[in-house]
């Protein structure tokens, strides 16, 4: 599936799917849900779940299902579906042996301008999806995808997630999309988690689901190569990120809106 990760990004892309892995039975209905709207929409698919979610806040929190039972999963969807998986690695000795299970492999915003991480990751010569760090501006990414070019891997994607606006909130700057298509890469808009609200004296991250759509549309509008979106039939049971994934019922017809607005623009 790396030729089909890796392919022109002409094409509008969407990297969606549950937060995390959390059973063996979710997250096939859920790919299988959005690769049949995506097809009907003319929509590259790329299913993301996280088989291992390394930064929560709280000890408690959920952080996975077994790592090989998550990773097959991940692998199985590809298979049983034809599509291009993507999942969170943390650390540099996960790069080669997470590139077994998936496609393309996803730097977490907080580790962005980890060298050694980049640098492993783009080794594997799978497609990384880097996300902007909510502590760095859209022109130092430049510095994140030299690293993994380094490694003569070209197959690379800058997602923005927003920017740390005091404590608890975050922040979108549009600008950042042409600004990260500068470095001659495709720049995504991340949906969900530009919306949520971290740092919650509970320990567990808030959002702002209602407006997903908004960002999505704002996001196209601003010229973004494809969306990354969170979701899950009932996200009020989902395990991790359950205040800021979108629910699934609601995907279809903001995609439809998006490729409308990007029709227009692209006149």
């Amino acid at each position: 599936m790396l030729s089909s990760c890796g392919d022109s990004m002409s094409k509008f892309t969407l990297i969606a799917g549950p937060c995390a892995i959390e059973d063996d039975v979710t997250p096939f209905l859920i790919a299988e849900k959005i690769k049949n709207i995506c097809n009907n929409l003319n929509i590259r698919y790329i299913f993301k779940g996280s088989y291992k979610k390394a930064n929560r806040t709280r000890l408690n929190s959920f952080t996975g299902i077994d790592k090989s039972q998550a990773l097959s999963v991940l692998k199985n969807i590809g298979k049983e579906f034809s599509i291009p998986t993507i999942t969170d690695i943390h650390e540099s000795y996960e790069a080669s042996e997470v590139s077994e299970y998936v496609d393309c492999l996803q730097i977490p915003a907080f580790l962005c301008r980890q060298t050694d991480l980049l640098i492993e990751a783009g080794k594997t010569g799978s497609l990384i999806n880097i996300k902007k760090g909510q502590f760095v501006s859209p022109e130092t990414m430049r510095f994140a995808v030299e690293k993994v070019r380094s490694t003569g891997n070209e197959n690379i994607m800058l997602t923005e997630r927003g920017t740390t606006f005091g404590y608890n909130n975050l922040v979108v700057d549009f600008t950042s999309i042409p600004t990260m298509q500068s470095f001659s890469v495709p720049a995504i808009l991340d949906a969900t988690h530009c919306l949520q609200r971290p740092n919650q004296t509970s320990g567990v991250t808030g959002g702002d689901p209602n407006m997903i759509a908004t960002m999505c549309y704002a996001g196209v509008a601003a010229g973004a190569d494809g969306l990354f979106i969170e979701t899950h039939p009932n996200p009020a049971l989902a395990k991790s990120d359950s205040a800021s994934m979108l629910q699934l019922d609601k995907l279809e017809a903001i995609l439809d809106n998006c490729i409308s607005i990007r029709n227009v623009i692209k006149k």
